[in-house]
């Protein structure tokens, strides 16, 4: 990935850590990035030590300790394995709710990329749980989130658009940086890059419909003609800027996005998403695109998920007192 300088590497014990490690200081290495390895211990600091003695009579604060000091030698040992890889590493045990905690080291540090492996619900893979989601919805950098073990190379990549047809400098935006992370993923891998953009005629369905649609089946096909037409010169004014893209690689297909993107990530085996999550941006509260929200909750493969500019967190770092 370019302009990459710092990575964030999140190595929860009920995670993929290996797998995260492994991708982590694999792009540290091809973008020559310094690289931050985090656990997080689900509770304020204090707070384990006091439910601790509350619950076995014995000095809480040393059982906490202990547990510190267990993850803090757990993050040591990965650390070992990637400064012998030549990576420039530090390390820090975070306490309070997990995804917080990694959002606010974001802020404070200014980190390019989340990388972290799923943690997976009892549902199976695919079914992301409350810390991921967090993170994939409101972490200000891109999240890498890593599904299966295999997520160490990728050999199909699928980077999903949505060029507007009007001026919007934003998801312009998006759709470049969505561009230029699969098309330097897939160089790093050697993977096979996939380009998909999913269109639709707004409407058309109640357009079928009643007397109108059935005496006027050739207006609404003329009509479904022309947008896709008018889509596909989105498509290739997008794709003008990305020519190291081969057009063999530019996928359309008619159909509610969320549908299509599943689908065809299915049918194609693909390793990695690429895709944008658009909602309300620059206010407190984002909440992620409904079609990011379904496509994260259909997909079994890796996603790597972008903000778009002008992405405000609604997390925010504790005051200072």
């Amino acid at each position: 990935m370019r302009h990459v300088k710092s990575i964030l590497a999140v190595l929860t014990a009920d995670s993929l850590s290996d797998v995260a490690l492994a991708r982590a200081v694999s792009l540290a290495q091809v973008s020559r990035a310094a690289l931050t390895l985090v656990d997080v211990i689900d509770g304020a600091p204090g707070e384990l030590g006091r439910l601790m003695a509350a619950l076995t009579g014995q000095r809480g604060s040393a059982i906490e300790e202990d547990v510190i000091a267990f993850h803090r030698a757990r993050l040591s040992g990965f650390a070992k394995k990637a400064r012998a890889q030549g990576i420039e590493v530090t390390e820090a045990v975070l306490q309070g709710s997990p995804f917080l905690e990694v959002i606010r080291m974001v802020l404070r540090e200014g980190h390019d990329v989340v990388i972290k492996g799923a943690t997976l619900s009892a549902e199976g893979r695919g079914t992301l749980k409350g810390f991921d989601m967090h993170l994939l919805r409101k972490c200000p950098c891109p999240v890498w989130l890593l599904m299966a073990e295999g997520d160490t190379r990728f050999a199909r990549v699928l980077a999903t658009i949505d060029p507007p047809g009007q001026d919007d400098p934003a998801r312009d935006s998006l759709d470049h940086q969505v561009l230029g992370i699969a098309s330097d993923l897939a160089v790093h891998d050697g993977a096979d890059l996939q380009v998909l953009h999913a269109w639709s005629l707004p409407g058309e369905r109640a357009l079928r419909q009643g007397r109108f649609g059935k005496a006027r089946k050739g207006t609404v096909d003329s009509l479904i003609a022309q947008e896709e037409t008018a889509a596909r010169a989105r498509v290739m004014a997008r794709m003008s800027d990305h020519p190291q893209v081969p057009k063999t690689a530019i996928h359309m297909q008619q159909g509610i996005a969320a549908d299509v993107i599943a689908q065809h990530a299915e049918a194609s085996g693909v390793d990695a998403i690429v895709m944008g999550t658009v909602g309300r941006t620059g206010v407190s509260g984002f909440v992620m695109g409904t079609t990011a929200e379904t496509i994260l909750r259909r997909v079994s493969c890796a996603v790597i998920a972008v903000k778009p500019d002008g992405f405000v967190s609604p997390v925010t770092l504790n005051p200072v007192i």
